[in-house]
């Protein structure tokens, strides 16, 4: 209660003397620096999305452009073969009678100067779709570059000269085009012919025929109305249809797991490796919201890629539905989601409009894991809805979850930058049986006890006993590379920028006023926590299901591959099509030997 008592900004009682006004200058001070700290995101906002809306030009070519007509209309010449002049006969009254004819020809000349600016940004931007709209370099052969690829590379390379940020190219990526129906056609009976005896094979090309001439040209012509004003035709069919709309468990079907470094562990602090890591993906955060990290593109290419997707990394959640889930994204979140031993808490990671220290953080987690409370009855195990079947949890989260404490409580999970599991377990390549161990270091990355995971947020991060850590990802929001140079950026600056001291604890100072984490409150019915019950039971059927084996292939790696002259991507596919074909295969030949020996 002291620490809701000191956030009181200021307390008046009447008494007969009158009114007696207590102010707490702190306070008023932790609301001055935050909002301090809202407006400076605001006014970065504000700026960059000035430099993204005039890419690939710059804010101060306008300055250019102005003082080069102005220039030129001081040596008695006219640029703008009379438009400054049309623009001067109408301008507002106002400015006639206020400013003389020079300022009126100033103004004029600065309004056709804005103009001739926007005009160019245009020209440019399309320019660059354009040049970015040419795919035959992918078709090249290797060492030999046709002269048309020569001649494009230089161009896109001045064109996208000016340092972009993030999303700097979002605008002049060209849309996604809408294959013609016949080539669908063509490669899909290509597809299946070796699947098929003739006279299936002919019927099915009547089949397509049927379709091509019917009903598939007249889909093809809605494809093509959405294609004219949808950048990417696809993309929000493809979260809705293939992620958002499965009412199975997200667990292991949709969710995905990272990795810590294998053979190294920079400390063994369960709390300080929580708040190095902590710190690093904050950080991240910070400069996805600065729009400071590179775009990414194609590797070996001058080509970019969309940057949408790091949009709802952080500060996002998918909340459940009875038909379809929805994808809810926050533009900011102080603070972080924890679960430790059955308990939920609420870890704010500013402090009077500063991020938190790694040492802070630190700080704050040992809190938590020294936390003797038990967990609320329903509590322990509430996550496992997450974990379960989509629509009982959509009706739990609708019926129970939608006011009062419950409502607040979840809230605070789901608008929290991200979720944090501080896992009792120990993990890694460790012991007498490294590989072994790795195995069941992949399995609870993958699903842990299938309720201490928060399967719904973005991604929650794992920090076991031992030190080790890893992440699980929700996929529906980005694809793996998106998160993969997340996690490469959070490792690499949590062992290398940020670092530990030599009794392996976080660097810097604790603020000894920091407030306690906070500790979420629930009032589970029993109604919720039969279904948990019954959610648990579908996720742990589904995990024990899962056969993990993980093991480091040092043979060769990706670089080999390239010099194949194939994508490791189709590598991969390749080989697990052929592993699948062989058990497959053996299978069939066990059983036809089988068969064979009993009938002999």
């Amino acid at each position: 209660m002291a620490e809701a008592h000191q956030a009181v900004a200021f307390q008046f009682t009447i008494t007969p003397e009158g009114i007696d006004l207590q102010l707490s200058y702190q306070a008023l001070n932790q609301i001055y620096l935050s909002g301090v700290r809202s407006w400076k995101k605001r006014v970065s906002r504000v700026r960059n999305s000035l430099i993204k809306g005039v890419y690939p030009a710059s804010p101060s070519s306008w300055l250019f452009v102005a003082i080069g007509i102005l220039a030129t209309m001081y040596m008695q010449s006219d640029p703008s073969m009379g438009l400054i002049t049309k623009i001067q006969q109408h301008l507002p009254l106002s400015l006639h009678m206020s400013l003389s004819t020079q300022g009126q020809t100033m103004v004029s000349a600065l309004v056709f100067s804005t103009l001739l600016w926007l005009s160019l940004i245009l020209a440019l931007r399309f320019c660059l779709k354009l040049l970015l709209s040419y795919h035959q370099w992918m078709f090249e052969k290797h060492g030999r570059i046709s002269n048309t690829t020569k001649v494009w590379v230089p161009l896109v390379r001045l064109l996208s000269s000016r340092k972009p940020l993030l999303y700097s190219y979002q605008s002049s990526l060209p849309h996604l085009p809408v294959p013609a129906i016949q080539d669908t056609v063509s490669r899909y009976l290509e597809s299946v012919r070796p699947l098929l005896t003739d006279l299936e094979f002919k019927r099915m090309t009547d089949l397509a025929n049927e379709f091509e001439s019917n009903l598939g040209n007249r889909l093809q012509r809605y494809l093509k109305l959405k294609a004219l004003w949808a950048t990417n035709y696809v993309s929000d069919w493809w979260e809705e249809y293939v992620y958002l709309r499965s009412r199975g468990p997200i667990m292991v079907n949709s969710n995905y797991y990272g990795m810590d470094f294998l053979y190294v562990t920079p400390t063994s602090v369960q709390a300080a490796r929580a708040g190095n890591t902590i710190t690093a993906l904050l950080l991240y955060r910070r400069k996805v919201n600065r729009e400071e990290l590179k775009p990414s593109r194609v590797p070996g290419t001058v080509i970019p890629l969309c940057a949408a997707q790091c949009e709802r990394m952080f500060n996002t959640t998918r909340t459940p539905g009875v038909e379809t889930d929805v994808l809810q994204h926050w533009l900011d979140s102080e603070f972080v989601a924890v679960y430790h031993r059955g308990r939920y808490f609420r870890l704010w990671v500013y402090q009077a409009g500063r991020l938190l220290s790694p040492r802070e953080i630190e700080y704050q987690i040992q809190r938590i894991l020294d936390d003797p409370s038990p967990p609320l009855p329903g509590e322990e195990k509430l996550g496992a809805l997450t974990a379960g079947d989509r629509i009982p949890w959509a009706q739990m989260r609708k019926q129970y979850f939608s006011s009062g404490v419950n409502k607040r409580s979840l809230d605070a999970i789901e608008r929290a930058a991200f979720f944090v599991t501080l896992d009792d377990e120990e993990q890694g390549m460790r012991g007498d049986d490294p590989e072994g161990n790795l195995d069941s270091y992949a399995k609870s990355l993958l699903h842990g006890k299938c309720y201490d995971r928060w399967f719904d947020k973005s991604f929650s991060v794992v920090i076991y006993k031992n030190g080790k850590s890893g992440l699980n990802a929700e996929h529906s929001w980005a694809d793996a590379p998106t998160v993969a140079h997340l996690w490469e950026y959070t490792l690499a600056t949590d062992a290398f920028q940020l670092g530990y001291s030599e009794d392996g604890h976080c660097k810097g100072e604790v603020e000894p006023s920091l407030p306690q984490p906070q500790r979420l409150v629930w009032n589970i019915p029993a109604e919720v926590q039969a279904q948990v019950s019954s959610s648990l039971t579908v996720a742990q059927a589904l995990a024990d299901d899962v056969d993990c084996h993980v093991f480091p292939f040092r043979e060769f790696g990706k670089g080999r591959i390239k010099k194949c002259r194939i994508s490791p991507d189709a590598f991969i596919q390749i080989s697990l099509q052929l592993a699948y074909y062989r058990v497959t295969h053996s299978e069939r030949l066990l059983s036809f030997q089988i068969e064979s020996t009993a009938e002999s």
